[in-house]
């Protein structure tokens, strides 16, 4: 049986992805690679290269080719490195999450490049009692804003759009529609999308009015909700084990809840990484997962192609690392990981078919006392579900079960020195 950890901290960082998946063409994504493009387009913004430095020890520049962050020599760093492919259909937030824990997403969500019918908005138009819908059709979530923003403020009708991924968002007026109102109306709207196989409906809503000299501008109270997982996946096997999960950003959304008893909503990164550290110093008790989501590569720099924004919040990420890494206790995990790619450089407003990275690092494999120097190559993962089978294995000291029929294979055995593992 493989070393059990005390805790295991669970950071994805939402839309970084390493390069290209062999399939990335059917996606009309033959090129991206978010961390890739991003090292040579950062430095013709900003005048300097990324500066990455915590990061690039846990083995980052080991993944691919990244300006500025040059690949650790042997005996350089600590920790392991790893991508990983995905094996579900899409590349969006939900099938990436499952994906991790284990539950493969076999057929792909439904997705509306026309827009939804007007049978469909007509129906939920009556269920909610609304005087229509603006928009509905694929957009970027900022430029709706701009181009429907004051025929919403005017005639009270929510702006309905979608996107390459399997969603159905609805933005709104947080002040003048009213934030409970939008909450409601997108509820409604999942029992619909369950019907259609749509994997999200999200809550976008805004403040903010031009013509009083205020521009529009999405706030952090958006929600999303998620189709149920179909079955149990590794977060519900953990609970059913006792294990304490603590959901951190949008996690419990992304899962419906399910598997997630308890979850604190967060406003972005900065947010984020805050209350990540406080759960770090409180919750020491062993047998817990704290799982956070750090949204904004995605949702603010990756969908609007801002390269310096999403730099710079890697950069943010990299700067706190220390303070994670010192607050954890000798049998922690702490393992980093991605969702989808979203390449900031890429054509589009959409995500990525790409790997993911995988970094991990624990004090009692990697740190000062132990013997193992430099970086574990874990190399290029068959499964997004390795992630969650590794987690399930260290906060339990157990595989998950073959009844289960998660997917995923540990590498917690290549972690401590004790197995050579599969990749």
């Amino acid at each position: 049986m493989q070393a059990q950890m005390n805790r295991v901290i669970w950071i994805v960082l939402d839309g970084v992805g390493a390069g290209e998946l062999p399939d990335a063409a059917k996606y009309g994504d033959t090129g991206s690679n978010s961390l890739g493009n991003l090292g040579s387009h950062f430095p013709r913004k900003t005048g300097r290269p990324l500066n990455l430095p915590n990061l690039r020890k846990l083995g980052l520049g080991n993944l691919t080719s990244i300006d500025g962050v040059p690949p650790c020599r042997p005996g350089e760093g600590a920790g392991a490195f790893a991508r990983a492919s995905e094996k579900s259909l899409g590349k969006d937030t939900t099938s990436g999450h499952w994906e991790m824990a284990g539950l493969v997403v076999s057929k792909a969500f439904a997705t509306f490049p026309n827009g939804f019918s007007q049978e469909v908005i007509d129906r939920w138009c009556r269920e909610n009692n609304l005087p229509g819908v603006l928009g509905n059709k694929t957009a970027s979530g900022t430029e709706i804003i701009d181009e429907l923003g004051a025929e919403h403020l005017a005639t009270g009708k929510p702006i309905l759009y979608t996107s390459a991924d399997s969603v159905w968002q609805v933005a709104a007026h947080e002040e003048v529609f009213g934030l409970e109102r939008l909450y409601a109306i997108c509820k409604s709207a999942r029992k619909i999308c369950d019907e259609l196989q749509i994997s999200r409906v999200i809550a976008r809503p805004f403040i903010g009015n031009p013509q009083e000299g205020t521009p529009f501008k999405r706030t952090y109270n958006r929600k999303d909700y998620a189709q149920l997982p179909d079955r149990p996946t590794l977060l519900d096997l953990l609970q059913n084990q006792e294990v304490r999960t603590i959901g951190i950003g949008k996690i419990s959304n992304i899962f419906a809840g399910q598997g997630i008893p308890e979850n604190i909503d967060t406003a972005g990164n900065t947010d984020g990484i805050r209350v990540l550290l406080e759960q770090i110093e409180k919750r020491r008790e062993p047998g817990t997962l704290l799982f956070c989501n750090l949204i904004d590569f995605d949702m603010l720099y990756g969908h609007r192609r801002d390269v310096q924004g999403y730099g710079g919040a890697l950069e943010e990420f990299d700067a706190a690392l220390p303070k994670i890494l010192e607050s954890m206790d000798e049998r922690d995990l702490l393992i980093l990981a991605s969702d989808h790619g979203n390449d900031p450089t890429y054509p589009g407003t959409d995500h990525t078919r790409e790997y993911i990275p995988i970094l991990a690092y624990s004090p009692l494999f990697h740190g000062e006392k132990s013997e193992r120097k430099g970086l574990v190559d874990l190399g290029i993962r068959s499964c997004f579900g390795d992630v969650g089978a590794t987690i399930y294995e260290a906060l339990t000291g157990q595989s998950i079960p073959a009844d289960s029929r998660l997917e995923g294979m540990s590498f917690l055995g290549q972690l401590s020195g004790n197995s050579a593992g599969g990749a």
